[in-house]
């Protein structure tokens, strides 16, 4: 829809705080600190509609590199859904990202409504929630601080279809989350984040050359959960060896996402991928 009173236009950084709001409103859970993060990854790629001035709509188009981009956010308030904003802002996302393999993590009944925009299933994303027991595990993990940055972004760069280096450096190094490595021989062959949320804590990414790597880094992570709150672990079904971890774990199914992709999905190595970043940006 076109209107006089309806105005789409990136956000500023304090606007995107609201979209945080909006999301935690709908039950999402977000970080504590992302918008920190997010608004680094691409500060034009947040977008917001206002009906007479008034914010009434949210998505990210976030474009990686140079030829992915992720959406996200998407988001109408309650008492304007229905009445063609939010499908403004969806192709005001779409153009921005033109041109590129456009990913996203859709709740799965809307599926078929994604399907129209051009995107196809690659693979169901399942999150698990745990409660943090009490530990007193050791561990081989290093602080990801420790590690060169040079050497974290290159190995992030095999699990995500662009470049996004200077996001995961702001995400592995905010003074709120946890992040640890595992290096050998001078190489690194793992690593995972820990962040606070609205409610408990998100492990994501957690990404290791194996199961048992991806094992050790997961329960440095938890270690750090305040025993008997919730923490959450958002996997790729495809990866059994990720789905065995959470559920011999505790952990129980929450919900899923679908992730979907305009092109060809990207030939990333799912086996590897223990925990995805966030739904919102990939």
């Amino acid at each position: 829809m076109t209107s006089d009173r309806y105005l789409i236009r990136p956000m500023t950084r304090p606007e995107l705080d609201i979209a945080i709001a909006w999301a935690a409103a709908e039950g999402w859970n977000p970080g504590l600190h992302d918008a920190d993060c997010f608004y680094l990854a691409d500060p034009a790629g947040f977008l917001m509609g206002f009906l007479d001035g008034e914010p009434i709509a949210s998505i990210a188009a976030v474009q990686y590199g140079d030829g992915f981009g992720f959406i996200g956010f998407y988001i109408v308030k309650p008492g304007y859904r229905g009445q063609g904003y939010g499908f403004a802002l969806w192709q005001a996302a779409l153009d921005y990202l033109q041109g590129r393999n456009i990913g996203l993590d859709g709740v799965v009944a809307q599926q078929d409504n994604y399907r129209k925009s051009g995107f196809q299933l690659a693979h169901r994303n399942i999150r698990y929630q745990g409660t943090a027991p009490a530990t007193d595990a050791t561990s081989r993990c290093v602080s990801l601080a420790s590690i060169s940055s040079n050497l974290v972004i290159d190995y992030d760069r095999q699990f995500f279809p662009d470049e996004r280096g200077e996001f995961i450096q702001k995400w592995g190094s905010h003074p709120a989350h946890y992040a640890v490595g595992m290096v050998h021989e001078a190489k690194l062959v793992g690593y995972g984040v820990l962040r606070p949320c609205e409610q408990g804590y998100k492990l994501g990414p957690l990404f290791a050359d194996g199961a048992a790597i991806a094992a050790e880094i997961f329960h440095t992570l938890v270690a750090q959960v305040p025993v008997g709150e919730l923490f959450y672990l958002d996997v790729p079904e495809p990866n059994s060896a990720a789905v065995a971890l959470a559920q011999q774990n505790g952990m129980t199914y929450v919900f899923e996402t679908a992730r979907m992709y305009t092109q060809t999905a990207p030939n990333l190595p799912l086996d590897n991928i223990f925990g995805i970043t966030t739904f919102e940006l990939g």
